[in-house]
């Protein structure tokens, strides 16, 4: 032995991270990130242990219930991590395949310390749930009940039942990888294996890290959503024009309109995530003015051609890429968000010149943070009209305009080819 202490298990750590969404209530990728026991796993065990935790989130409603037909009651508080560990259990038994003695037992050496008394409670419940489990599944429909219910509810009153279950479906499968390309789509799909898209983005399946792609390491594309790369679309030509980004890290948009040829410059308050948008521009060899500061406040030396905000939101369209978001997001988060992209649209407005165009954006599926910011923000007198968007602007996808042409993306949208994140966007020019 030389001292130290043995490195925590795949489970293990997959344990401490859906403690921390669930119960403190921190988002999944912030909890990774800051794990310093996850940089120390095996790539591949690495992998397990997120897909483990993202499974469990994805189908949290569903497996909570079949956990509860199991109990005589409820655990106490004090057996969290026994709950824990039964989510996780299930979560290999019934969606990811794990041998069922792999799966019961490595659930069970979980319990440790002040939880090690619910060991035969977990064992006797998965053994359970191994054995039945599968066919109390096939009862248990998988929407709504893998969607907590204040934000189901809120979906079905905005875009009715239908399409509120069809939300929900998406959200239960992992999203595929989305790339944006600095040139030649086509070039880069046979390169990458990858289909292109009608919004011109890239789609590939990976299983494994991205930085080992063709390409990565030479600045040929970006990871992006398409949806997300949208709306750098709608500002059409920006070739030599000035075009201001704001809360633009970690700079997915801003590579876009540095590609375009654009003089960009990107604007967001926190140096942490500055430093990410510097660091990609640099591995894909772009260049932007960069400036830290509050977007509420800041203005530049002289109105821009363009501005786009991608607003900070709920981001309730990309919990296909972040299953955690419906359980550690609340009303109260909506309430807090919707002040602050009024008061970002409202510092805009100085920002762009007369003719000029502000795209306003949010990857939000709540009509609160799209639709009615805008409403409110030329009720109030804001001096810009609505510039329709066009279905060949964006692949044909006709689907995703509203009466009023704005973008409404929805995960449901693109179904057959894997969906998309939601997004909102409208096209405003001022006077």
């Amino acid at each position: 032995m030389n001292g130290r202490a043995r490195p925590a298990s795949a489970r293990a750590i997959a344990q401490e991270l859906l403690a921390a969404v669930l119960r403190r209530h921190r988002p999944l990728d912030e909890v990774i990130a800051g794990h310093a026991g996850m940089a120390r796993l095996e790539p591949r065990d690495r992998a397990f242990a997120r897909k483990l935790v993202g499974t469990t989130l994805r189908r949290l409603g569903q497996i909570d219930r079949l956990i509860s037909d199991c109990l005589e009651r409820p655990l106490p508080g004090r057996g969290a991590p026994a709950m824990d560990a039964l989510r996780l259990g299930a979560t290999q038994l019934l969606f990811l395949g794990t041998p069922p003695h792999a799966a019961v037992d490595g659930s069970v050496q979980l319990l440790t310390a002040g939880v090690a008394g619910y060991r035969g409670l977990v064992n006797a419940v998965l053994r359970r749930i191994g054995r039945e489990g599968a066919e109390r599944l096939a009862a248990l429909p998988p929407v709504p009940i893998n969607s907590p219910g204040w934000l189901y509810r809120r979906w079905v009153a905005t875009y009715g039942a239908e399409t509120a279950a069809a939300i929900a479906t998406a959200h239960l499968e992992e999203a595929p990888l989305d790339l944006s390309v600095k040139s030649d789509p086509a070039g880069w799909a046979e390169r990458l294996g990858a289909t292109v898209l009608p919004t011109g983005s890239l789609r590939l399946a990976v299983d494994g890290m991205v930085e080992a792609l063709p390409g990565f390491a030479e600045g040929g594309w970006w990871v992006q959503d398409t949806a997300a790369a949208l709306p750098v679309r709608l500002l059409g030509d920006v070739a030599g024009k000035t075009v201001i980004d704001l809360c633009a890290a970690p700079g997915g948009k801003t590579a876009g309109l540095a590609a375009a040829g654009a003089r960009a410059i990107a604007v967001d308050r926190s140096p942490t995530r500055l430093r990410r948008l510097t660091e990609n521009l640099a591995r894909l060899h772009l260049e932007a003015e960069i400036h830290e500061a509050d977007a509420a406040v800041w203005q530049p030396a002289a109105p821009a051609d363009a501005l786009l905000l991608d607003a900070p939101c709920s981001a309730t369209g990309t919990i296909r890429r972040h299953p955690d978001l419906p359980w550690i997001k609340r009303q109260r988060d909506i309430d807090t968000l919707v002040r602050l992209q009024d008061r970002l649209l409202a510092n805009a407005t100085a920002m762009v010149k007369p003719g000029g165009i502000l795209l306003y954006c949010t990857c939000s599926l709540e009509p609160e943070e799209g639709e009615r910011r805008i409403d409110a923000f030329l009720e109030g007198g804001a001096p810009f009209d609505r510039v329709p968007v066009e279905a060949a602007e964006i692949g044909g996808l006709a689907e995703t305009l509203t009466p009023q042409g704005e973008l409404r993306t929805l995960p449901s949208h693109m179904a057959q080819a894997g969906g998309m994140d939601g997004f909102y966007a409208v096209r405003l020019r001022r006077r």
